[in-house]
């Protein structure tokens, strides 16, 4: 069961979300707390007791400690607890990014929008029971077993039908330039950030991002294959073909191709 601490100064806020997640199967404990200070007495209690929670629901605006520096306390834990800021002002996205918040749901929470954050959480959860403990009840919608991103990976928030949402960069196969934006493309979907290509380019190419094209800027990782037809080279990542330049074509074929030939981690393919 999943165990859980709400932090807001409105008791009202407080009490309509412990009520709204109580509503999920497999959410146990939900602890209360009305400020900052509180809240880190609640966590320090917790663990002293090992009995660690699962997710810190903050409030953003609090007098006294607020909930960015709580968050910020928290990243300097051994294992910090998820963070799902609830807040009424969607201004704090960018600040919550920085603190690499698992979610960012607006006043008043909608049902739907919690269960996913629900969901969230307990993929992230991952803990067996306690000797002599029975297993913990299934969840309504039981997730399947993430694989552990990387620690220097990068959380980055975007926008989805009006919705921040978070999402990893190691999730992220190729980008595509759209205008002011560009388009990330996930095993899930894809979304737009506002960015131009050429900066993620720069920031992404130590985590093993290379451009290939004006357009496009791929996931070496998720490389499948390299195409070669008539002297022009594609790429095949995730299953999507897309076009290399002539001019990344060398430098990716030197990146790609060991002495024997073959791409890492794909095959050479010839039209």
């Amino acid at each position: 069961m999943l165990r859980i601490l709400v932090v807001d100064d409105e008791p009202h806020a407080r009490d309509e979300l412990v009520y709204l997640l109580g509503l999920h199967q497999g959410v146990g404990p939900v602890e209360c707390a009305a400020d900052g200070p509180a809240a880190l007495l609640a966590l320090d209690r917790a663990l002293a007791h090992r009995h660690p929670v699962d997710a810190v629901f903050l409030d953003i605006r609090m007098p006294g400690l607020d909930g960015l520096e709580v968050a910020r306390v928290l990243s300097r834990f051994a294992e910090p607890p998820p963070v799902v800021f609830v807040t009424a002002y969607d201004d704090f996205a960018v600040p919550a990014f920085e603190v690499r918040a698992l979610d960012y749901l607006l006043k008043p929470v909608r049902s739907e929008r919690l269960a996913e954050t629900v969901r969230r959480i307990a993929e992230r959860r991952t803990p067996p029971p306690a000797l002599g403990e029975p297993a913990p009840a299934p969840l309504s919608v039981p997730p399947a077993p993430p694989a552990e991103p990387p620690a220097d990976d990068e959380t980055i928030p975007v926008e989805i039908s009006g919705v921040t949402r978070f999402v990893q960069r190691s999730e992220v196969r190729h980008v595509e330039a759209c205008g002011d934006y560009v388009r990330l493309h996930l095993a899930s979907g894809s979304c737009l950030l506002r960015a131009p290509l050429s900066s993620l380019e720069e920031q992404w190419q130590d985590a093993g991002f290379v451009r290939v094209h004006r357009r496009y800027l791929v996931a070496t990782g998720h490389i499948e294959e390299l195409l070669a037809d008539s002297g022009r080279l594609s790429v095949r990542v995730a299953g999507t073909v897309l076009p290399v330049s002539r001019r990344s074509s060398r430098r990716l074929r030197e990146l790609m191709l060991p002495a024997s030939g073959l791409p890492r981690g794909g095959r050479a393919a010839h039209g």
